[in-house]
């Protein structure tokens, strides 16, 4: 009998979901916006520790939504972390402005504060003030955000925080989404939560939340008529996706120790096999480890790659995947800027991704673990 399919991260419903969904079709509430959209971005409020909260079709959306609201238009330019999914830096091309490429640090795989610094000292002696700073918190890991932060202030730059990957992740102590002008989550499927398809755009400035609102509904006037003297865009979320993360987020801390579990499981299984490290959570950081990430040295593993388990895995139906390819080596962005060193080209070179969704079961991890194991013998 064939085994069954294991996904790298597959939506985990608890079924806290289904009052909410059956709430909206009760109450015929099934547009967008609504009584879950208003109770969500509540409820995402008082978890993250910020005061306000848009709803929103994706992380991406909420990307674009902060790039609007910081004025970035055509040419200016954005400094963006390399080492990410493209969702981080298409946003500054919807702009038409230019993204610029920062290499990542070994302490955390995150945006490195020395290549920042020296893309920031050169724009400035150039005098063309970059607009924004998009930092991520890779798979669910904060970045130096103190470090990146004062470097932000210093040059009087915004710092948009993209948090997509890191609900449930701290950093000494506060929340991922809480820090920078803005902050941006996703809740798609394969995320720690999901709300099917989503995201959300925070802050502590209420006006950047309410123009992004009026943006994310096709710029209407207030008018008894439909009158519009801006561009607007089609991104809120729908009464019913937000119901199912309402529903989600009441039991994003079991979520978050799940996923943390199961890294503490390959770690203690898989660490002590040749050339294999995982990615490090330095004192006063917390990630939600929504996926488990390891590198491979092959010339410790006697010759075994990260292509090597990945294939492995592949032929018996478990699902992996390489670290994200950086920016700056992708065919869309070969023409971009781009700062720093080699960090970022040798953990996609090296990293892999291991299955972590929270609703593994335990002969799913031991399944995997020594399917690995088989290669190192």
């Amino acid at each position: 009998m064939a085994l069954k399919k294991i996904f790298l991260s597959s939506p985990h419903l608890s079924g806290h979901e289904l009052p909410y969904v059956q709430q909206a079709f009760d109450s015929n509430w099934i547009a967008p916006l609504g009584p879950n959209v208003d109770g969500f971005e509540q409820e995402l409020c008082a978890y993250v520790g910020t005061g306000h909260a848009a709803a929103l079709s994706s992380g991406t959306a909420a990307i674009h939504l902060a790039l609007i609201m910081l004025g970035v238009t055509a040419g200016d330019v954005v400094l963006c972390q390399s080492f990410t999914f493209a969702a981080s830096a298409n946003p500054v091309m919807y702009q038409g402005a230019t993204p610029v490429f920062i290499d990542s640090e070994t302490d955390t795989w995150n945006l490195c504060p020395e290549a920042l610094e020296t893309a920031l000292k050169y724009y400035a002696d150039l005098g063309r003030k970059p607009k924004a700073v998009i930092g991520v918190h890779l798979y669910g890991m904060p970045a130096k955000l103190k470090e990146i932060l004062a470097l932000c202030e210093s040059f009087k730059v915004p710092f948009i925080e993209d948090a997509a990957e890191a609900l449930g992740s701290t950093y000494f102590g506060q929340k991922a989404g809480a820090f920078g002008a803005m902050s941006v989550l996703s809740f798609n499927g394969n995320k720690i939560i999901t709300t099917s398809g989503g995201g959300a755009l925070l802050s502590t400035n209420g006006d950047y939340v309410k123009k992004a609102r009026f943006l994310a509904t096709q710029a209407r006037d207030p008018a008894p008529h439909y009158q519009h003297s801006e561009v607007g865009y089609n991104y809120r979320m729908s009464n019913i996706c937000a119901g199912i993360g309402r529903g989600q987020l009441e039991v994003i801390d079991e979520r978050v120790a799940q996923r943390r579990a199961n890294f503490h499981f390959y770690k203690e299984t898989l660490h002590p096999l040749p050339g294999i490290t995982f990615q490090p959570e330095p004192e006063g950081y917390f990630s939600n480890r929504w996926l488990t990430c390891l590198t491979i040295d092959p010339q410790q593993s006697g010759g075994i790659t990260r292509e090597t388990v990945r294939l492995a895995l592949a032929e018996d139906d478990i699902e992996s995947r390489p670290l994200w390819k950086p920016m700056h080596m992708q065919p869309l962005f070969a023409d971009s800027p781009y700062f720093g060193g080699n960090v970022a080209e040798n953990l996609f070179k090296s990293g892999l991704c291991l299955p972590s969704g929270s609703n593994l079961e335990p002969a799913d991890l031991q399944r995997i673990t020594t399917r690995i194991k088989k290669l190192f013998v």
